[in-house]
Order: structure tokens, then C-alpha cells, then sequence
């Protein structure tokens, strides 16, 4: 049988579909990769990408269009610790399969030993991605991978160096000639690869996914946390629209399949920010404390949580929802229960972490076509 919100997920998407077309115009639109030239190998192969149901079409540059060998290639560099400065580090370091291609650890360290101040997000779907990083400072996959190889306290390794290595190494120049026409190694053909591996790395094999084409049923307490998910929170007695509800659906909504809105919140954490988020980058005033809303799809394997790292469980994370979080001068408008709290009981918690369950999927951390490559 059918969930009886089927049809507000119809409306959910028209209405994220609005909000997102709406918020999207005060940001910088996405910068032009090399102009968007293209110098695929002609004789590459078409990669034709899967796109799963419900899912929007993925919007893929033309200067970068999908090819099996540039995949490949991608992968390849991917896993290769030559991106890092002593050879010690890939990417995969630290965005470990098993972990949702994230970092279990609440930081992650550097080849110099030193640690960051943020946690590693999860590599998921994000071909639909119109902003990257927590700060959403990279406006394209292209230019959201050449930023860790070089960040001193990543992978700290020069550019020119890497080139050099690649070049000078056995299998690459004969991989970067199948993918794209000669085998002269560049940083926009690095970065080219490495965005069209990424682009493959799509989850959509999950309980949430089959009920939505009829191949799973929701259990009664499954059922009942994506009744609270998709409710205001409060009560009723109080205004502000109350359903003693979770309020997730307002950055979490299914519309688009993604379970985020990919737009910057200030979701309470804090009174006053150490890392200024979105501010950080744009200098707005309005922006400070704000951070772009992460993926829930395999949620139960991408702990801790937060920007910070700061949540070890999601019976945290629900708890600090359900407190109210803590007001600041940029908290967000959706936040509106900073004083009292959501009220959510035992059992409506254990519900809505059931229904969060339904959004794994195992299939996609342990995909062949994802690991690291044979040699």
C-alpha cells in the first residue's frame, strides 16, 4: 500500500523547486571552468549517468560532459596518494567508504599532523549540488577538488609538483591521452576527472527510495517518524502553526529527492561564532553562523555531525532540535522554538530516528565502481 504522503511530496517539490530558484539569486552564480572549453577525446566513451527516479536532471558543465575513460581516470586519482605532498594521503584518507565517504573522526588530519576545524562531508549525490564545502565557498565540482590537494593543512601538496609526478608516473599519461585526446597532465584536466568520478557517486537504493516506487512498506513506527518529520513543530496552542511535529521538512524536504535544501542555515548551535560559516566568505553581516544543510541520505553512517563534528549520535543531534537550540542575531527563521523546545517524547524520538534509518544504503558505500582501483 501506498504511504498517504505521496501527494505532499508532489507538492514538497514544486514548492523546493520555487524556494530554491528564489533563494539562489542573492549567491554568485558558478564560475566558468577554463571558459567551459572542452578537450574531451572525441573517440572517448559516453558515460550515459542513471539518473533514478524522482530524481531532477543532473546538470552536467558542456566543457566536462561524461565519458568512461574520464571516470576511470577520476577514480583513479581519487585513491592515489601522489596528491599529497609526501605521498601519504588520498582522497579516499579521508572519505572512507564505510563511513559514507566521510571522516569518523570529528577532524580530520593533514600530512603536517595539524587538524582542521571542520568535519569532512559526506561525498553523496552531489552532482546536484550547486555549492560545495560547509561555507559553500566552490560554486563547481571542478573547483571544489583542487582545493584540499593544495590546502596546507589537507594534503599540502603544490600543484605544479603533482602535475609533474603524474606526468612522469607509468599509467597516467596513457590515461589522461584515452580520456582526453593527449597525454600532457593538467590541473583542468585533473580536476575534470575527479569531478566526473564524483558526479557517478549517486545513492539511491535505500528503504526511503524503494517505498517510493512501491518496493517497501514503512513500518508503524518508520510511518510515524516521517509523519513528525514532515510536521511544524509546537503546539498548536502556541501559533506559529504548531502540529507537535519534528519541523525537518523545511531544509530536509524530498522534494528534489536530496534531503537538503543545499542552502546556508544557522541552525542554533551557538550565541556567538568562532567559524563565521557563510559570512566568513561573503563578509554579510547576515550570513555569519550559517552553514550548508548536509545530505540525510545515509545519515546513520556519517557521524559525528554538524560542521563541527560536535554531535557523536543522532539521539544528540535530535535532542538538540528538540531543546530549541540557542538564539543568536543570524538564527534561523525555521528555528522558532529556541524557547521551549519542540517537546518531542521518547518514543516520537525513536520514531523519527527510525524513519532516518530508511536512508541508508549500503549498496552504495560498498559499490565496486567507487572503491579504490585494483593495480
Amino acid at each position: 500500500m501506498k504511504s498517504k504522503h505521496i501527494v505532499f511530496f508532489t507538492l514538497i517539490s514544486l514548492v523546493v523547486s520555487i524556494a530554491l530558484n528564489a533563494c539562489r539569486k542573492g549567491f554568485d552564480s558558478p564560475q566558468p571552468l577554463d571558459d567551459c572549453i572542452s578537450d574531451i577525446n572525441e573517440n572517448a566513451t559516453p558515460y550515459l549517468l542513471n539518473i533514478p527516479p524522482f530524481f531532477p536532471p543532473m546538470d552536467i558543465p558542456s566543457c566536462n560532459p561524461l565519458t568512461v575513460e574520464g571516470i576511470e581516470l577520476g577514480r583513479h586519482l581519487f585513491w592515489d596518494k601522489m596528491l599529497s605532498g609526501d605521498n601519504t594521503m588520498s582522497c579516499g584518507t579521508c572519505h572512507i567508504p564505510s563511513s559514507n565517504f566521510s571522516d569518523p573522526e570529528q577532524y580530520s588530519m593533514g600530512i603536517t599532523g595539524e587538524v582542521g576545524n571542520r568535519q569532512a562531508m559526506p561525498l553523496i549525490n552531489l552532482g546536484w549540488s550547486p555549492e560545495f564545502f560547509w561555507d559553500g565557498r566552490a560554486h563547481s565540482l571542478e573547483e571544489q577538488v583542487v582545493g584540499p590537494v593544495a590546502n596546507p593543512i589537507e594534503m599540502n601538496q603544490d600543484w605544479d609538483e603533482l602535475l609533474q609526478e603524474l606526468q612522469a608516473a607509468d599509467k597516467y599519461p596513457q590515461m589522461y591521452k584515452d580520456a582526453f585526446g593527449s597525454p600532457v597532465v593538467t590541473k583542468a584536466r585533473t580536476a575534470k576527472a575527479l569531478a566526473s568520478f564524483l558526479r557517478t557517486m549517486i545513492s539511491a537504493e535505500s528503504k526511503f527510495d524503494k517505498q517510493r516506487i512501491g518496493q517497501y512498506t514503512f513500518t508503524e513506527s518508520e510511518e510515524r517518524g516521517l509523519d513528525l518529520f514532515l510536521k511544524e513543530g509546537g503546539d498548536p496552542a502556541n501559533g506559529l502553526g504548531g502540529q507537535f511535529g519534528a519541523d525537518c521538512f523545511h531544509c530536509h524536504g524530498f522534494g528534489v529527492m536530496l534531503t537538503t535544501d543545499n542552502l546556508p542555515h544557522n541552525n542554533g548551535l551557538d550565541a556567538t561564532f568562532e567559524d563565521l560559516g557563510y559570512g566568513g566568505v561573503t563578509g554579510n553581516a547576515l550570513d555569519m553562523g550559517k552553514f550548508r544543510t548536509p545530505t540525510l541520505r545515509n545519515i546513520e553512517f556519517s557521524a559525528p555531525y554538524m560542521h563541527d563534528g560536535r554531535f557523536a549520535t543522532l539521539e544528540e543531534v535530535i535532542e538538540h532540535y528538540n531543546s530549541g537550540g540557542v538564539a543568536s542575531a543570524t538564527i534561523d527563521p525555521f528555528m522558532k522554538y529556541t524557547s521551549g523546545g519542540l517537546e518531542l517524547s521518547a518514543q516520537d524520538k525513536e520514531d523519527l530516528i527510525a524513519f532516518l534509518l530508511c536512508f541508508s544504503d549500503t549498496t552504495f558505500m560498498s559499490n565496486p565502481a567507487f572503491q579504490a582501483p585494483d593495480e
